[in-house]
């Protein structure tokens, strides 16, 4: 039998875009979050490696709405332990702002981080812009910590209980985090990749029952059937709009090197590839984070595998198949 021949065994490769996709591209150069320097040059330095050749494809267009700018801000005399409470406050409000006008614009938000702290404001807004949203993370860390739990105050820990609706009832009010509407049911969210889970956070997963696969969980159902398991947990009916946020640490530290909390054992590069190819392919994908890569991290071939990975991920957001992709 000839290659060609062959390849006719293969599952027939379906075209599910019925229309050119629109893609905006946010950047949110934030580090505040978290303590170490360089990741607030982390989208600036994937854009500057070609991301919006990368990303154009038949059927899809990309634009570049530039970075986030926020207001100065004064120091706040304030009891919680949220390090910099006023930048994240501030900047993410922005970044909420900013995201539901590029979804007024675009088919699919890319939130370009900077820290996963930025979720607040890229979740805000594209609940704003579209409703109801089922929330994938992607993440070698839980990201449910609450002030009175987080070891180290860093608000890159803490998005998932604020945007939680019952971890969100756990805490205090914030009063400068007033302007953050979104509240999700637990039901829509649902982990991929943890393997570095707090003490605390583990009781709240637990306690509102919020779907967490666990590297284990890949290793031993494989991450095609974690994937599709979690897809549907959080959207039993098929209807939500989809928001994937992918911290580039979700992917073993030999993939991604250069990003400020490597954990080992962690997703491969075609794993994390796969749960983007299917979340693409539920047609409802409408927002995207891509986080927590530093190019202050490590030397000169970690920052280029690190950006790399960062853009293969971009590129199954857009729909680049690994079969090649039909023209228009």
């Amino acid at each position: 039998m000839s290659k060609l021949g062959a390849a006719h065994s293969l599952p027939k490769i379906v075209n599910l875009q019925k229309k050119v996709l629109k893609y905006g591209i946010l950047g949110v150069p934030f580090g505040k979050g978290q303590k170490k320097d360089g990741v607030q040059d982390g989208a600036d330095a994937i854009r500057n490696s070609g991301l919006l050749a990368r990303l154009q494809r038949p059927g899809c267009e990309v634009k570049d709405y530039g970075n986030v700018v926020w207001p100065e801000v004064q120091p706040l005399q304030h009891k919680f332990n949220i390090n910099n409470l006023e930048h994240v406050a501030a900047c993410h409000k922005e970044v909420s702002r900013r995201a539901r006008a590029v979804l007024h614009e675009s088919d699919v938000c890319v939130a370009l981080g900077g820290d996963h702290s930025l979720s607040l404001g890229s979740v805000d807004g594209h609940a704003a812009a579209r409703g109801e949203l089922a929330l994938l993370w992607v993440d070698a860390h839980a990201d449910a910590n609450t002030p009175d739990t987080s070891p180290s105050g860093s608000a890159h820990g803490m998005p998932v209980s604020l945007l939680a609706r019952e971890l969100a009832a756990c805490w205090a009010p914030v009063p400068p985090l007033g302007w953050l509407a979104t509240r999700l049911p637990a039901k829509n969210i649902a982990y991929i990749g943890l393997r570095s889970v707090d003490e605390y956070e583990r009781i709240l997963l637990e306690k509102f029952n919020i779907t967490a696969f666990t590297m284990e969980d890949v290793e031993r159902l494989g991450i095609a059937s974690v994937t599709a398991m979690a897809l549907q947990m959080i959207d039993p009916k098929l209807e939500l709009p989809l928001h994937v946020s992918f911290d580039i640490d979700s992917l073993d530290p030999l993939e991604a090197p250069s990003t400020g909390t490597p954990v080992r054992g962690g997703l491969t590069l075609r794993e994390g590839l796969h749960v983007m190819d299917e979340a693409f392919r539920t047609g409802r994908l409408s927002a995207v984070d891509l986080v927590e890569v530093n190019p202050k991290i490590g030397d000169q071939r970690d920052v280029t595998n690190t950006i790399e990975a960062a853009i293969k991920i971009l590129e199954a957001a857009c729909g680049h198949s690994r079969r090649g992709n039909y023209p228009q």
